[in-house]
Parts: C-alpha cells; structure tokens; sequence
C-alpha cells in the first residue's frame, strides 16, 4: 500500500515480472519509476480522457485496449464520457494527481494514451501531434533529419514543436495550439504539414498512407483523427530494455540515441534536468498558416488523402482502397498476406516459413519489400505480415496462399458485422 498525497494507492503482485529478458523489472519497479518522472508523465496525460493499454502480463505479454473505466475504481478518480466516430460513447478515466497515476499504472499501463483534448472541451484539440514512423531498413539519422525539417517547417507557420523520442524506432513532434480548431481541422493541418515537409525532403520523408506507397519516414498525419491516441511523455515501451518515450531539447535531437532513454536512465536524467517540454503550455499557436497551406494544396488539386479504416468516407476523400487492390492493374501491387497473429514473434517466424518455402523469391526482396503492420483492432493489437514481390519477376511470384498463422482477432467479428449489416 502506498500513501501518495495523502491518498492510498495498492499495488497488487508488486513482485510481478514485468521485463524478463535483458532489462529485469517488477511491477512495482514501474510504479516507482513512475513515481519519481511524475510531473513530466503528469504534464502529458493531466485533465484528459486517457485509453488504458494494458499490459497486464507484463511487456512480454499481449496488451489490451480498455477505453471504459474500470467499474471497480476509487470514487476520487473522474471520468468523462466522449462519443467517437462510430457513434458509440465511452466513460473513460481523467488523471489529475500522481495517485492516479500510480492507479493506473498498477492496472498494466506501461504506457500512457491520452486523447489530445481537455476534459472542458472534448470537440476541439489543444495539441497537434507530428508522429514520424519510419519503415523498414530507415536509419535513425533519416529520422533525425526529418525532425529538423519538421522543427523549420513549424518556425515559418509560427508554432513551437516540442520533440521527443517515440521510445522505439521514431519521433514524435508535439504542438500546443489554441482549442479552437475541430479535430477535422487539426487533422487537415497535420496533412499540409506533412505533404510539405515531403516536398522539402522527398528522399528522406512520406506523406503517403499506404503502406506500399511509403518510403523513408512516413509522417502520420491521421494520429490527430478523433478517437486516436499515441503514447505521450515518459512511456514505457514494452521493449527489452525498458525504453522510455522521453521529452528532448531541441538542441539534443541531432545527436540523440533512443536507446540511451530507458526506465533506469530517465529518473537520474528528470533529476538533473527537469522535463524539458515544461514550458508547453504557456505560449499555445494558432493553426491558421497550416491551414492556409492546407488551401493552397487543395487549389492545386491535392484533395484530402485516406483516413483511418473505421471511419466512414469523408467529404472529399478519394475511393479508400489500397493502391494493390485498386481496378486498374498498372496501380496495381503485386502484395502477399503471409503472416496474422496475435503475437508479434509468431508473425515473423511464420515470414521465415514462407521465406524458407519460396527462396528464390524471397532473395529478390529489399528491405522495405516486407511489411510488419501493427494492427488495432476493437481492444487488441496484432501483426499483419505481408510482402510486395514487384521486384520478383512474375514467372517466379509464389501464389496467395493461407497465411501462416492465421490468427486475426477481427475475423470472427467482422464475420458478425457482415451478417448484420445483411440483415439490416
């Protein structure tokens, strides 16, 4: 039982292994470590609706979404209920105080995933988030430089971006901004920021959502639809050496290593130096430049590009379909599904299967040729493997065939969703 300002917080199995393989943490050594960043981890998720991704065997053990607040909870925790676009409402979980905190860290939370909203105004952002993802085989200078593009690009719209680490391979880039603007509005900017930073850099940055579209640092722009969330400051990722998403100066980014960040090395670093993104808040921008670029865009023919698979179609999106499943064969990818699973190591080693199965076709690949999709189901996430053959020639392209495993959580559901909406 721990007595943090004057409220009582338990820790159940404190001794629980919660990394096991090159890093060896408890439970409750995440507690601590949470404990001892708290203002920096506070500053990030404080007064906003928060999802618990739970990781409740530990970061070696599957992880759950839960965006309603546990029935069972203390009666000093808030919480408000959003609507998303699906049209369905949620109570979820408001953090204000280090004992919520250490509440939900204790339900499984490594990581932290609030909403980027206030709880007094759910419709209108005050925070643009700049996700830069990079694919396969993109080094961690690649990313670095992109940051900087990001970094002059927002200085010339008159906007502030605090970096930090993704904890694993990327950057994230966050924008305090007036809650004037609706989460349409923030995502519309997000789109002309990102297909401005890959016209500066086209080598290195990616503004495209699909996949076999993609090279270099892809720059997620659909991070600020409503109803996503991305880990915020001071995370724990479920790596093996506990890295932590950790909040940098700008000057430290073009020598920054993110593995120098981990669940030991950040106390002594927030120690020493305080949270360096303290200042946040206290000069929000305006979106009004980005918007402005977002209508130059649009006048010269770029319309709005893809948004995530559960929404519905928006105004002035194009057909969303992937380019390898579009009528048109020249568009057309010559993509193969290989690999479903729940559990991200059983993917892989199902691609080595199929690699050992077709080797000929398999040592034609690139690197960026293989395509590990984490994806997010209703409350899970799994792996998607799939690989792009365009540089094997046709005589020698392996057929579609069931992937190995094929082990997709959604299938069941989506299987009751088409019956229902037959029925309907």
């Amino acid at each position: 039982m721990l007595s943090i300002e004057g409220r009582e917080v338990r820790v159940t199995h404190p001794d629980k292994p919660y990394f096991s393989l090159r890093t060896k943490l408890s439970k409750l050594d995440i507690v601590h470590y949470y404990l001892s960043i708290a203002p920096g981890a506070l500053a990030g998720i404080k007064d906003r609706p928060i999802v618990l991704k739970r990781f409740v065997d530990g970061a070696e053990g599957e992880a759950f979404y839960q965006k309603r607040a546990p029935t069972e909870r203390p009666r000093w925790l808030r919480t408000i209920t959003l609507s998303f676009p699906s049209g369905r409402t949620a109570e979820e979980i408001v953090i204000d105080d280090t004992a919520g905190l250490a509440w939900i860290v204790n339900l499984g939370c490594l990581e932290l995933h609030p909403h980027p909203v206030r709880s007094a105004d759910l419709d209108h952002p005050d925070e643009l988030r700049i996700d830069l993802d990079p694919g396969p085989g993109v080094s961690w200078a690649d990313v670095r430089s992109v940051a900087l593009e990001v970094k002059s690009l927002l200085e010339e719209m008159g906007l502030h971006g605090w970096p930090k680490t993704s904890g694993s391979r990327g950057m994230h880039v966050n924008v305090r901004i007036a809650p004037r603007w609706s989460f349409s509005e923030v995502r519309r900017a997000a789109l002309a920021l990102s297909r401005a930073v890959e016209r500066r850099a086209p080598a290195l940055a990616s503004s495209k959502w699909w996949k076999e579209e993609r090279h270099g640092v892809f720059l997620d722009y659909n991070q600020n639809a409503k109803d996503r969330t991305t880990c915020s400051a001071y995370s724990v990722r479920p790596l093996p050496d506990a890295r932590v998403s950790t909040p940098l100066d700008w000057a430290e980014v073009p020598d920054c290593e993110p593995a120098d960040f981990t669940v030991i090395t950040v106390p002594k670093r927030f120690a020493e130096i305080g949270d360096p993104h303290a200042a946040m808040d206290a000069a929000p921008g305006s979106l009004e430049k980005l918007l402005d670029l977002a209508e130059k865009d649009e006048a010269a023919g770029l319309g709005d590009a893809p948004w995530p698979p559960h929404f519905r179609k928006m105004e002035g999106e194009a057909r969303r379909v992937a380019p390898s499943r579009a009528r048109k064969p020249a568009a057309k990818a010559p993509l193969l599904v290989v690999a479903n699973s729940t559990r991200k190591e059983a993917a892989l080693a199902g691609l080595e299967r199929w690699k050992g199965k077709h080797a000929e076709a398999a040592a034609l690949l690139a690197v960026d040729d293989v395509l590990v999709d984490s994806m997010r189901g209703r409350s899970s996430t799994w792996t998607r493997i799939r690989v792009n053959l365009r540089h094997v020639p046709e005589a020698l392209r392996p057929p579609q065939e069931t992937p190995d495993p094929h082990d997709d959580p959604t299938r069941d559901w989506r299987k009751l969703s088409g019956r229902s909406q037959k029925s309907s």
